[in-house]
């Protein structure tokens, strides 16, 4: 035992000493204001894969994520809990969990180090007039840009813009770069280059390199949720629908680079489902059920998973949530209502990260088509190693017929032995 812990130390120092004789480079990113909580989860799985690409390939530095904040986005519309803007990682995943598959920073800690100037940003467009000749090929140039930009230079010939809602962050320099591509195709670009901090802007351009490889799935499973988080889904889970996870057989290994599953039956005594109303109900009218044909459906499933409790994660308004209650009056019918607390604490963003972790654990799940809510709910599910069948089953528009499921994107643990550690993983933030 003594042996195993003198070697692990020298390990770890090893590795610390490796990365602070390294150069530095940091790379910070933003999306579209539009973009959706669950979509910059995706865009950020992204950047996360290219970033470790980078510390693999150049020898010589290491590439540091910066963890951009949180804030205005759409779906956040409590207006009794101040402003959500602003907001750190930290406060809905375990940012120590993520370094283990890339180093990553969150941007306050970016500033304290670096001050306020970025070197460069790199505004990312599409190409005039679409792919040449239809054909699609990976490439990027500086160019015009297509669209007026969100920034201009300031009186000292800085460029200013949105930059998260943090007023005083300047860039040195700004160009719009056309691009199509995978995320590969700024490697070389990007390990070229002279900048200490480049910035991203409409990072969503860049495609996944590989949709659902090992790669996918290691930054995926790496964004645990703040334990705080889970506390309040698990004690909810256990006074509300009888569930925990020794029962459930829903128990993880605290470090995901060790946890590895088979699939088998388990989850709490209890369905869930993502019935998403608001926007859908107009954009999506003709693949949404309405409410009493929810409930038929939600009926259905319960007598033949033979259970009694339902646990309903909605953006709908509450008197659509008692129309739905009223309709299933013979089962009992929650949803999570948080109290006040919690709203100031962890605001909409880890409220529905509590409906997410909740539903996750499950015995059935039910989504919404073409939610990404719904997707990194299947994505927990795949993790926990629940059946194909109990996860990613859809609601309809009208019961009893066979619409489309949506497709089903299997967990991918890479190699029995895979390896995922990166000496260059191993910060020592007050060094750098």
């Amino acid at each position: 035992m003594l042996r195993f812990v003198v070697f692990s130390l020298f390990s770890y120092f090893i590795a610390l000493s490796s990365s602070e004789s390294l150069n530095k480079k940091y790379i910070l990113y933003d999306v579209n204001p539009g973009e959706g909580f669950n979509l910059r989860r995706d865009v950020f799985m992204r950047i996360a894969v290219m970033t470790r690409k980078l510390n693999i390939q150049d020898k010589t530095t290491q590439y540091i994520l910066v963890l951009p904040p949180w804030g205005n986005l759409y779906h956040w519309q409590s207006r009794d809990i101040g402003v959500q803007s602003r907001l750190p990682w930290s406060l809905f995943f375990d940012t120590a969990s993520i370094s283990n598959f890339v180093p990553v920073i969150e941007l306050a800690e970016f500033l304290s180090i670096e001050g306020n100037i970025i070197n460069s940003v790199y505004y990312l467009q599409g190409y005039e007039g679409g792919w040449k000749d239809g054909k699609f090929e990976e490439k990027f140039d500086i160019s015009k840009c297509l669209d007026p930009p969100q920034y201009r230079k300031d009186d000292s010939g800085r460029w200013k813009g949105y930059f998260w809602d943090f007023q005083d962050i300047r860039a040195d320099k700004f160009d719009c770069m056309s691009l199509q591509g995978t995320t590969d195709v700024l490697n070389k670009f990007l390990i070229s280059s002279g900048d200490k901090s480049i910035m991203l802007d409409r990072a969503e351009t860049l495609l996944h390199s590989y949709f659902g490889d090992e790669n996918y799935w290691g930054v995926r499973r790496s964004m645990r949720f703040a334990q705080h988080l889970i506390n309040i889904a698990d004690q909810y889970r256990m006074s509300m629908l009888k569930s925990n996870d020794p029962e459930d057989n829903t128990t993880m290994n605290e470090d995901w680079r060790q946890h590895r599953v088979e699939r088998s039956e388990r989850g709490g005594p209890y369905i869930c489902v993502h019935l998403r109303r608001k926007d859908y109900v107009r954009a999506r009218a003709d693949q949404i059920p309405n409410i009493p044909g929810a409930a038929e459906q939600l009926r259905k499933l319960l007598n033949e998973q033979k259970l009694t409790k339902l646990f309903v994660s909605t953006d709908a308004p509450m008197h659509e949530f008692q129309l739905l209650r009223e309709n299933l009056a013979e089962f009992e019918v929650n949803k999570y209502n948080p109290p006040d607390d919690v709203k100031q604490a962890y605001k909409d963003g880890g409220v529905a990260i509590i409906d997410q972790i909740i539903c996750s654990h499950a015995k059935y799940f039910i989504g919404s088509y073409e939610s990404t809510f719904t997707f990194r709910i299947q994505e927990e599910r795949e993790i926990m190693g629940f059946p194909v069948q109990n996860t990613f089953d859809m609601l309809c528009h009208n019961p009893g017929e066979k619409c489309e499921k949506g497709s089903k994107w299997l967990v991918n643990w890479g190699p029995p032995n895979k390896d995922w550690n990166l000496k260059k993983n191993s910060l020592d933030h007050s060094e750098l």
